[in-house]
């Protein structure tokens, strides 16, 4: 038995490898949810006010949903790969066929957005479909004839009335049956805007994959390998940029202090002069030096200009 999930696992990790993308939006869609659960259980409370019961629950339907938006293309590399250093006089050099470099840019603005849009679409769903803030703000526009209206009162008065039916310690016992019957129909003009909301947006999400898929020039294996291809490629870069960065760093510090961090046998340490701790310390950013380099920090600058003067100590005890 041992041996036979030992061999399970592999395959499932197999399985489970490439689709990175598909398990994070489902992460993302699942504490959305949860989210939206717990915001609304610890902070909506409708007004039953009019004119304040439409803001309301528009302001708690809407603005989570666009800050869920930004925060997906802010959290998302290809979002700053896409706009940093656009300005830079270099990039008009390295820029290619101008069709050709608007037609990516599209590709992964789309892209971006569709990542962007799993948060902020899975909450309006989900508060849709629960209908809390749908039935507060739309709760005063509903036809006065769901309750017996008063011919005494006025189309104001009306207004207000329905205004207060979310809040049910604030509706007359005689019209809590025409509260009921209100409650239930904005709650189901709520509920089905939620699931057809999920049904547009899980149809145009699969015939966008399959238009992608129509006209990619590759073959699906071709695809999975190119896929594969990019995944390690990123992988195996980004852990020689934290090793070669670790190396040039150290080879400064090594200049400054006399030795590099975790050394054996450490005999002698460079005492720095006040005039070199000046020289480090201090706000900086990137400093160009010429037209293909830049310094990138003040020790970085001081261990490429000065020389390194003799002052030593000899130690006789290995930190």
């Amino acid at each position: 038995r041992l041996r036979l999930k030992m061999a399970f696992f592999p395959k499932w990790l197999t399985f489970l490898k490439g689709k990175e993308v598909v398990l994070a939006n489902a992460v993302i869609a699942i504490l959305t949810i949860g989210g939206q659960q717990l915001f609304s259980f610890f902070t909506f409370s409708c007004p039953c006010h009019v004119g304040q019961n439409l803001i309301y629950g528009l302001a708690f339907l809407g603005v989570p949903a666009l800050i869920l938006l930004v925060v997906g293309y802010a959290l998302n590399n290809q979002t700053w790969r896409l706009v940093t250093g656009k300005s830079s006089p270099l990039q008009e050099e390295t820029t290619p066929n101008r069709l050709l470099q608007c037609k990516l840019i599209c590709f992964v603005l789309c892209s971006i957005t569709g990542r962007a849009l799993v948060a902020p679409v899975t909450w309006l769903a989900v508060t849709l479909i629960n209908g809390s803030y749908y039935v507060c703000a739309m709760s005063e526009y509903v036809s006065v004839n769901y309750y017996e209206p008063n011919t005494n009162v006025s189309a104001s008065e009306h207004r207000r009335i329905l205004a207060a039916f979310p809040c049910s310690q604030l509706v007359p016992p005689e019209l809590t049956r025409a509260r009921d019957e209100v409650i239930l129909l904005l709650r189901y003009q709520s509920q089905v805007a939620g699931w057809f909301l999920i049904a547009v947006v899980v149809i145009t999400v699969f015939l966008s994959y399959c238009l992608a898929s129509c006209f990619s020039p590759l073959s699906f294996l071709h695809f999975r390998y190119w896929s594969s291809y990019v995944h390690n490629e990123q992988e195996l870069f980004d852990e020689a940029t934290e090793q070669h960065s670790r190396v040039y760093a150290m080879q400064h510090v090594r200049k400054f202090f006399g030795f590099v961090p975790g050394s054996e046998n450490v005999k002698e340490i460079r005492i720095p002069s006040l005039r070199e701790w000046q020289a480090i310390s201090g706000l900086a950013f990137l400093k160009r030096v010429d037209e293909e380099h830049y310094d990138y920090s003040l020790l970085h600058d001081w261990a490429l200009k000065e020389s390194a003067d003799e002052k030593y100590l000899k130690i006789d005890v290995n930190p």
